[in-house]
């Protein structure tokens, strides 16, 4: 693998490189990227990935190799302190609560000493505390160039290092972050680079679908309401009408969210519309957006802040009557080649205009484009096709390659499918599986990740488990996604040794849990996207539309890359053992089921619960 990633940068290729559990990947990518003497930028799925690359794995590789090659971390800016909103916020005598002030005064002594401004060094302040939203900038709030702290900006300090290192090391959100300004015609966040190479690549589609859209929400108007009250309260002290124009828009877009009720929900722009509540909210905040530009006018020449606040205000009204009268040929569908769609979220109300087809648009990133590209991940194929993965991000000439785990997994592990269950969609599914898996679960001695295709079933079955395991007498840790934060619940699970975590779609993929901690894998049901989700919508009527079979083409090879990322977190070392409980019986009744369990590792396989039990007696003896 490190050869043929050696080939494709001294040559300026294109390579998707599967490589599974245990080969040793990053060592493949980072031996022949520190020695190919170009500048190299590394793009990982989240910043934690970040975290290890810069601080574990590319040290480590540099000293063996004994290389001068000087690295860089580079992070979006909502990571960094803003100098700027950090004082702006701490004149503002409106905080929400005395802790929110405490840890405003906490993350200004820190900016005085740090050399970084990167919020992952002050874990005095917990990462999702409110005051990091008053302490750090945005790309709408940022005052760039005219900014009165613009020499101690800690953002542009990253950057003016990332441009003199040999290696900078991204994520991939940032990456197509400065895709999206260089289409903008903005300025580039990252340095001109030989060689692109990608960790976790198969996050790059709904990565790059996130970014190629067109969005606006009614977060994105709270946080302007904020930044127009901040700014007034300095800047324009003397004017009232400003800040209660603002306050208004503040409510009126909480009211637009409100119109859609308190669940989460996905919706085609054509049905939201029909809502005669949602549309009535919608003129009201349309109505209080018109009043406060018309205030900002008045005001914008007081301070560049203010000016700023004025073209985010005329932005934002421009996205809402784009989203609602599309071109009229289109309708609102996807005949200009986006589909339209809200998205309601716990706190805000999203809307957006998609691609249908990501991979055009990034195929015209790499038109003549002269660097090399390296695509790598353990699940972008299906049994050795990446056909599906080339079409989703426009990769028709590139080379591609598959080097399988070392695992024994005949002799480590067994796909276990109970005989009988229910239809995925009856009713009673999740109590079927609670039940299934009891019997598995009690041999296994916990030491278990229950996955689940939605929140709903994994809160279901966190309640049937804990009535079990009080019938039962069993003190097993019970562990909730959403309870704690991800990294707080992994380790927990490994010091405990006998938890129970049930997690969603955030635990199917980056989670490595090496050794007896992790024994059994339940996953509820394939993880089929639902059919009802206006994009997979869209763009299975696109595929319909072109000839084409949206299920074979399209739905069924996304279930099989995702089913692989959660059968991943199984076996993880060569002296792993365990078993993968799937308990959707299509794996086996439905003719595609054995496209499915054969793109899976070669485990041994069995339909009967006595030999899945069986399993864990034999798990300890010599081998």
């Amino acid at each position: 693998m490190s050869l043929r990633i050696w080939d494709a940068l001294e040559n300026r290729g294109r390579l998707v490189a599967e490589a599974g559990t245990g080969t040793g990947k990053t060592l493949a990518y980072l031996v022949p990227a520190l020695l190919s003497g170009g500048k190299v930028i590394l793009s990982t799925g989240t910043k934690t990935l970040q975290d290890q690359l810069f601080h574990r794995d590319l040290p480590a590789v540099r000293q063996a190799l004994g290389l001068p090659v000087s690295l860089s971390l580079l992070k979006g800016r909502a990571n960094y302190v803003c100098p700027y909103h950090l004082e702006r916020a701490l004149a503002d005598a409106r905080l929400h609560s005395r802790e929110e002030a405490a840890h405003l005064r906490t993350i200004a002594h820190f900016a005085g000493v740090t050399d970084s401004g990167d919020r992952m060094a002050l874990r005095d302040v917990p990462d999702d505390a409110p005051a990091w939203i008053h302490a750090t900038s945005t790309r709408d709030n940022c005052l760039g160039g005219e900014c009165p702290h613009h020499d101690a900006c800690f953002v542009l300090k990253a950057r003016k290092q990332a441009l003199e290192a040999d290696v900078v090391v991204v994520n991939h959100h940032l990456f197509f972050a400065d895709v999206w300004l260089k289409d903008e015609g903005a300025g580039e966040l990252l340095p001109a680079a030989n060689a692109v190479i990608f960790d976790e690549a198969h996050q790059l589609p709904d990565t790059a679908s996130l970014f190629f859209s067109d969005t606006v929400s009614t977060g994105m108007l709270v946080d302007l309401a904020r930044d127009v009250r901040q700014e007034a309260a300095v800047a324009a002290a003397d004017n009232a009408d400003l800040p209660r124009a603002a306050g208004e828009v503040d409510k009126a877009a909480r009211d637009l969210r409100l119109s859609l009720g308190m669940g989460q929900v996905r919706l085609p722009a054509g049905r939201v519309a029909e809502r005669r509540d949602f549309m009535s909210a919608m003129d009201a905040l349309r109505d209080r957006i018109g009043q406060l530009e018309g205030q900002l006018k008045a005001q914008a020449e007081r301070s560049e802040g203010l000016a700023q606040c004025l073209d985010r205000c005329l932005e934002s009204r421009q996205r809402i009557d784009g989203w609602l009268a599309p071109e009229p040929e289109t309708e609102g569908d996807a005949g200009d080649g986006r589909v339209r769609w809200c998205e309601a979220t716990t706190h805000s109300l999203l809307l957006h205009a998609t691609p249908l087809d990501v991979g055009e648009l990034f195929a015209r990133q790499l038109d003549n484009d002269a660097r090399a590209w390296v695509f790598t991940s353990a699940t972008l194929s299906v049994r050795g096709d990446f056909s599906h993965y080339l079409r989703q991000m426009g990769l028709a000439e590139a080379e591609t390659g598959v080097w399988d785990s070392p695992f024994d997994y005949p002799r480590q592990a067994l796909l276990y499918v109970p005989a009988r269950m229910p239809d995925p969609n009856a009713p009673d599914y999740t109590q079927a599986v609670v039940d299934a898996a009891w019997p598995v679960l009690r041999a296994s001695g916990g030491r278990a990740f229950l996955l689940f295709t939605s929140l709903r079933a994994m809160r279901e079955a966190h309640a049937l488990l804990e009535s079990r395991l009080a019938g039962a007498g069993l003190a097993w840790p019970l562990l909730l996604q959403g309870t704690k934060s991800r990294s707080e619940l992994l380790t927990e699970f490994r010091e405990r040794g006998n938890a129970v975590l049930l997690g969603s779609q955030s635990f199917w993929e980056g989670v490595d849990v090496a050794g007896e901690a992790l024994s059994l894998v339940v996953i509820d049901r394939l993880p089929f996207q639902p059919p009802d989700d206006p994009v997979l919508a869209a763009r299975l009527e696109a595929i319909r539309r072109a000839g084409k079979n949206p299920f074979f083409d399209y739905q069924l090879p996304h279930a099989v890359i995702s089913l692989k990322q959660g059968a991943g977190r199984l076996i993880r070392r060569e002296t792993d053992r365990g078993v993968l409980m799937i308990c959707d019986t299509r794996l086996v009744d439905k003719p595609y089921g054995r496209r499915i369990w054969q793109a899976l590792p070669p485990m041994a396989r069995s339909r009967r619960q006595e030999e899945a039990v069986a399993f864990f007696a034999t798990a300890a003896a010599p081998a």
